[in-house]
């Protein structure tokens, strides 16, 4: 239906010239009684609007036609409309919209435990791990971006860098010579300090009064004690300082971890732990004695076990750790601290018989320590199963512990058997992150840090070292 623009006063829908007309497709309110057999309506039906101006025509006939849309002769009946309209003309308004929410940072979550979060979703951590792994010694594109002549600036710095890298070798390789040169003048007091351990020997008063003068300038008691000096042992006394090693060996963090109580039986019979360098390659031994007379459980009477380095230098300068060789322990019958019998019983399905299976299954001991795993070689691992992180976290922690017995176990042995050398220990070296007295849910997760601690400890060093490698053969004397 066409309306005239050019005359308001009365519709003209019979006018066809689109030029001079404006055609507004909406349904006009008919008059009363109106209607035809084939619904169609003619423009009398209408009635005549009032004369408006062309700026508010539009709206009063939408406007008018919303209202009579409400007043139809069948109220009950709902109009069908689109989904998207409104029943209403009311404004929409914004509250009536759903729209998506972002959740708010509050300050309680700001210290978000990221740790934990990605401890609880393996999947995730995985995904960050091999992300991060991606990342690692890949260049930025700065140096490549620099000029041709800037770079060849750079090519020669690396070139100087390979002369320092060989003086580094030759500084180590000279290093290592003083420490076996000092070693020697070490090894008297090494066999004296044992002598008295066994009880083969005592002390001599300066001896002692010389250990009384370090305790006294570092105890700050003004009463002076007594001197032990002169004190004379008893004819029926025991010999020697019983368990010396086996405390000093349990006042070391990483070692009192992999000793269990079973293991303690075994080392109250270790009598002295020695080091000496390798000869015909760069390296270090490590001697375990014991008592035969009150050894039960193994026939040897030294346990050996030898780190091997790198003929090259590392990145830092230092010799590097290449691996490391343990001895075989003959257990005495029934005593194999590194397994344990499981006894099980089987029923045959057809007979309707039981049998006993035994099995000897690997556990956690100290005297794993004397078969390291073993590390990679070309690249391969012959364990195709074996976890290439755990691997080499297994490998750091045994060298490490090598390192320790050797720098400061031995030559500080009596520190740690009085437990002064725990005084000592490297603690500034952890973060300070790691700590916070204020709040006790850190503290909480340090302590629950402390078991899984224990347990990657004695599995490094522990049960999962059994079977990595076939040790040498211990000493026999």
């Amino acid at each position: 239906m066409r309306i005239d623009l050019s005359n308001l006063d009365k519709a003209c829908p019979e006018r066809p010239d689109k030029r001079q007309t404006h055609c507004v497709r909406k349904t006009l309110r008919p008059q009363p009684g109106t209607c035809t057999s084939s619904g169609a309506l003619s423009p009398s039906d209408f009635h005549p609007f009032p004369p408006l101006s062309a700026r508010h025509f539009s709206h009063t006939l939408i406007m008018s036609g919303a209202q009579e849309i409400g007043r139809s002769k069948n109220s009950d009946a709902v109009a069908p409309t689109p989904q998207n309209t409104p029943l209403s003309n009311a404004p929409l308004t914004r509250e009536a919209l759903s729209r998506p929410t972002v959740g708010t940072i509050g300050e309680e979550d700001e210290n978000v435990d990221v740790a934990s979060a990605l401890q609880s979703n393996p999947a995730l951590a995985a995904m960050v791990q091999d992300k991060l792994s991606s990342l690692v010694g890949r260049s930025s594109g700065y140096v490549e971006s620099l000029p041709t002549h800037v770079r060849r600036r750079v090519e020669g710095l690396k070139g100087v860098q390979v002369e320092h890298h060989k003086i580094e070798a030759d500084f180590q390789k000279e290093i290592l010579e003083l420490e076996k040169k000092y070693a020697q003048r070490y090894k008297p007091l090494y066999e004296r300090r044992a002598a008295i351990i066994q009880g083969k020997q005592e002390p001599t008063a300066d001896e002692v009064k010389a250990g009384e003068a370090v305790d006294a300038d570092e105890d700050d008691e003004e009463e002076e004690a007594e001197s032990l000096a002169d004190v004379k042992a008893p004819a029926e006394g025991p010999n020697g300082i019983p368990e010396f090693w086996l405390t000093a060996l349990k006042n070391h963090i990483a070692l009192s971890e992999l000793i269990t109580e079973r293991d303690e039986e075994a080392l109250r019979a270790l009598v002295d732990v020695r080091m000496s360098y390798l000869v015909d390659q760069a390296g270090f031994k490590l001697e375990f004695e014991f008592d035969s007379a009150k050894n039960d459980y193994f026939t040897n009477q030294v346990l050996t076990k030898s780190y091997y380095y790198q003929d090259e230098v590392g990145f830092s300068g230092d010799l590097v750790y290449d691996h490391a060789e343990g001895c075989k322990i003959d257990w005495k019958e029934d005593k194999d601290l590194t397994h344990k019998i499981e006894t099980k019983k089987q029923r045959n399905k057809n007979t309707n018989q039981t049998r006993t299976v035994k099995r000897s299954v690997p556990v956690e001991s100290f005297f794993n320590f004397f078969n390291p795993p073993k590390p990679p070689k070309n690249g391969e691992v012959e364990d195709e199963d074996a976890d290439l992180d755990e691997l080499d976290e297994r490998l750091e922690l045994d060298y490490q512990i090598g390192e320790d017995l050797k720098d400061r176990i031995i030559p500080h042995a009596v520190d740690f058997f009085t437990g002064k050398a725990l005084q000592y220990e490297d603690i500034d070296e952890l973060d300070d992150a790691d700590f916070d007295d204020e709040d006790d849910d850190e503290d909480d997760d340090e302590d629950d840090d402390q078991p899984r601690r224990s347990s990657q400890l004695g599995a490094s060093v522990g049960s999962q070292m059994a079977g990595s490698q076939d040790p040498q053969e211990c000493k026999q004397q």
